[in-house]
């Protein structure tokens, strides 16, 4: 007479449970590297910046906040945030490089991101204007730093006004183009806001190579800096601000940098 073996007691009758997915382990980690690799992408495309993301990212509060003495860095997102008052244009609308308009007479407006070809392509454009630019209202979140030391080379040497209007703002690379001013007018309630750049063309670099693009980059920077009369303390502003923040200068210290001519 055969005995029927009892599955649950038999250990060669026995059934192992189904497996109905990865080990949870596994799924964590899975999930996890997904969501990195997706992050590095973002940030490799340079289109996402980890300090547009709530919670990460620098401490400084956005643009859209008062600046007083001692809380001057700002998080630098042009795009979404502005000055504390409304500036002609909202950031979003600026232009993506450099245009050149006439406001009146011999008043212009140069407004946009300074992008590569802009420094001649502009040249071009204010030695053919009729009549000549005599005054340039600035506006612009910055750009290429080789770009605006030699556009404004050529400001200063045709001897024309910079200018900021009220609420109105001049970051990164801009101060460059402001400083080459014959003379500079700039509004209290205007923004002029330095910080670090990038120079050379690829960051795919040894560190040492890269170490010597930024220390050329910056000695360029600070002989421009001298020719345009403007105190080298400005300096230290920028060399300690990040480049996704922005240090917005007090107009006391933009009068103590010598960018607004002492009157006293």
């Amino acid at each position: 007479m055969s005995t029927l073996a009892d599955p649950e007691t038999d250990p060669e009758t026995a059934q192992e449970p189904a497996e109905t997915g990865p080990p949870l382990v596994a799924r964590i980690l899975t999930g996890v590297l997904v969501l990195q690799l997706g992050l590095g992408g973002l940030l490799v495309l340079g289109d996402v910046q980890i300090g547009a993301f709530p919670g990460f990212g620098p401490e400084a509060p956005p643009l859209s906040d008062p600046v007083r003495p001692g809380d001057q860095r700002r998080v630098f997102r042009p795009d979404r945030d502005r000055p504390g008052t409304q500036p002609a244009r909202p950031p979003g609308d600026i232009p993506t490089r450099l245009t050149l308009d006439q406001i009146e007479g011999t008043t212009y407006r140069l407004e946009g991101e300074i992008a590569p070809g802009d420094a001649a392509r502009m040249i071009e454009r204010l030695a053919s204007l009729t009549p000549a630019a005599e005054r340039l209202v600035l506006q612009s979140p910055g750009g290429v730093v080789e770009e605006a030391l030699a556009l404004g080379r050529h400001i200063r040497e045709a001897g024309v006004t910079t200018q900021m209007l009220a609420g109105e703002f001049c970051y990164s690379a801009c101060p460059y183009v402001l400083a080459a001013g014959a003379t500079r007018d700039i509004d209290d309630t205007a923004q002029v806001g330095v910080h670090q750049h990038y120079f050379g063309e690829s960051t795919i670099l040894p560190a040492a190579f890269a170490v010597e693009d930024i220390q050329t980059g910056q000695g360029e920077v600070m002989g421009y800096l001298v020719e345009m009369g403007i105190d080298l303390r400005v300096m230290q502003h920028a060399l300690t601000t990040p480049p996704d923040e922005i240090y917005v200068l007090l107009p006391e210290e933009l009068r103590d940098y010598g960018f607004i001519a002492d009157t006293n």
